[in-house]
C-alpha cells in the first residue's frame, strides 16, 4: 500500500476540483486550523496556579472597584451581627488569649526587648551621621561602617582606660590593707575600746567562725561565679546590642517603607511625615547628648588636670557617661568627682565644684540651646518626670531614651489628638 504525508490532500480531495492544486491548500490549512484549536484547549479541569503578590498600592485603580462593597473575600455577603452573643463570646476569648500570650511572650524575653531598644536607639542616633556622610558623596554601607567603627572604638576606649585602672587600685589597696589594719590596731583608740569591751577577741572569734563555715565559703565561691557570669552576659548583650544596631542601621529605610505601607492609604502621608518628624527628632537628640557629654568630659577633664585630681582620665569617663542621662547625670557626676576630689584637700573640692557648676549653667544656657534646636523640647516638668519614670521602669537604658519617649508623645498629642479636638 503507497503511503503519503499527513498533510497530503487525499485523491477525493484532489478530484473533486477541476486543477486538482488549488483545492489542495484549503484542505491542508483547514486541517492545521483545527489541530492548533485542539491543541489550545485546556485540559479539563485544570486551573492556573495561585501565586502570592502584594496587593496593589492603590486599590481604587481596579476596574469596578467600591470600597464599601469589598469584604476581603470577593463578594459581599450576609455578616453575622456584632451583638451576637457566639460572637462575642468568641471574640472575648480570643482577645483573652491574645492578651495572656502577649503578656507571656514579653514576660520570657524582657532582656532580648531591652537589646532590641537599645539597639533601635543606637540605630535612630547614628543615622542622622550616616545620612550626613551620603550627603557629601559617601555611600551608605561605608557610613554605616564609619559610623559603628567610631562608636566600637569609643567605647573600647572607655573600657581599656577604665579596666586597667581598676586592676591598678585594686591591687594597690589590696597591697596596702595590712599596713592600713596594722596600724588601727595599734592606735591609742583601739586600744582604748579593746581594754573595756574585748574587741580584739571578739573580732578573732567571728574571723575563726567565718573561715569554718561552709555554708559562708560556698556563698563568697558563688558571689564569684555570679560576678563572672554578669560580666560574661554583660559582653554578650554588648554583641548582641551591636550587631542589632549594625542590622537596624543598614535596613532602617526599608524597615520605614514597610511600616507606612501598614497604614491605610489615606492616612499614609500624615503617618510618614509624623514618623520622620518622630525618628528625626530622637537622632538629632541622641547626637546633640553625645556632644553636651563629650565637651562636658573635656571640661571637666581640664580642671581636673589643673586641680591635680588623681584618677582624672577615668572620672572623665564618667563624667561622659553620666551626662548622658539628661538633667541629672551633670549633678551626680559632679558628686562623685568632687568626692574623690576630697582626696587631695577640701580647697580643690571647692574650686572644682564652683568651676563645674558655673559650667553647668553656662550649658544649660548656651550650649544646649543650641546644640539641641533641632531636637523636639519638652518642658522642664515633663522632662524630670519622664526621666524620673523611664530610671525606674528600665534603669540607666530607661532615663536615656525617656526624653526622646515624652517629645514623641508630645509631638503625636500636638498633630493627632489636638487637631481632632480642634476639628469637634
Amino acid at each position: 500500500m503507497e503511503s503519503r504525508p499527513v498533510d497530503e490532500p487525499g485523491p477525493a480531495a484532489v478530484d473533486a476540483s477541476s486543477d486538482g492544486s488549488a483545492a489542495a491548500i484549503p484542505v491542508r490549512t483547514g486541517r492545521l486550523a483545527a489541530i492548533s484549536r485542539r491543541l489550545r484547549q485546556p485540559i479539563p479541569g485544570a486551573r492556573n496556579r495561585v501565586r502570592f503578590e502584594m496587593p496593589p498600592e492603590d486599590e481604587s485603580d481596579r476596574e469596578g472597584f467600591r470600597p464599601e462593597d469589598d469584604h476581603g473575600f470577593g463578594a459581599p455577603g450576609p455578616r453575622m451581627s456584632s451583638q451576637h452573643p457566639l460572637y462575642v463570646g468568641f471574640m472575648g476569648t480570643a482577645g483573652v488569649g491574645v492578651a495572656l500570650a502577649v503578656f507571656y511572650i514579653a514576660s520570657n524575653t524582657t532582656q532580648l526587648i531591652l537589646w532590641i531598644v537599645a539597639a533601635l536607639f543606637i540605630a535612630l542616633g547614628l543615622d542622622p551621621v550616616v545620612r550626613w556622610l551620603e550627603a557629601h558623596k559617601v555611600p551608605r554601607p561605608a557610613g554605616i561602617l564609619i559610623s559603628v567603627s567610631a562608636l566600637v572604638l569609643a567605647v573600647a576606649g572607655f573600657f581599656a582606660t577604665l579596666i586597667p585602672t581598676i586592676v591598678e587600685q585594686v591591687s594597690e589597696i589590696v597591697r596596702q590593707a595590712p599596713d592600713w589594719i596594722r596600724g588601727f590596731l595599734d592606735s591609742d583608740f583601739f586600744r582604748n575600746v579593746d581594754s573595756q569591751f574585748g574587741v580584739r577577741d571578739r573580732i578573732t572569734t567571728e574571723l575563726d567562725k567565718f573561715v569554718k563555715d561552709p555554708e559562708t565559703m560556698g556563698g563568697i565561691f558563688g558571689g564569684v561565679v555570679g560576678f563572672g557570669s554578669t560580666v560574661a552576659n554583660g559582653l554578650f548583650g554588648s554583641l548582641i546590642v551591636l550587631v542589632l544596631s549594625l542590622y537596624f542601621l543598614a535596613a532602617l529605610p526599608s524597615m520605614k517603607k514597610w511600616a507606612y505601607r501598614l497604614a491605610p492609604r489615606s492616612r499614609r502621608p500624615r503617618v510618614e511625615a509624623l514618623s520622620e518628624a518622630i525618628t528625626d527628632s530622637v537622632g538629632n537628640y541622641v547626637i546633640g547628648q553625645a556632644c553636651v557629654a563629650l565637651l562636658n568630659a573635656v571640661f571637666a577633664f581640664i580642671v581636673m588636670t589643673i586641680l591635680g585630681v588623681p584618677f582624672s582620665v577615668l572620672l572623665a569617663f564618667v563624667v561622659a557617661l553620666l551626662a548622658f542621662i539628661p538633667l541629672v547625670g551633670g549633678m551626680i557626676a559632679a558628686v562623685v568627682v568632687i568626692l574623690v576630689a576630697l582626696t587631695a584637700g577640701w580647697q580643690t573640692a571647692v574650686i572644682y565644684a564652683i568651676a563645674y557648676f558655673a559650667y553647668l549653667q553656662f550649658e544649660a544656657y548656651f550650649i544646649s540651646p543650641r546644640i539641641m534646636q533641632r531636637a523636639v523640647a519638652v518642658p522642664g516638668a515633663v522632662a524630670v518626670i519622664s526621666v524620673i519614670a523611664g530610671g525606674s521602669l528600665l534603669g540607666v537604658l530607661g532615663a536615656l531614651i525617656a526624653i526622646p519617649t515624652a517629645a514623641a508623645i508630645m509631638l503625636l498629642i500636638k498633630e493627632v489628638f489636638i487637631v481632632r479636638q480642634d476639628r469637634h
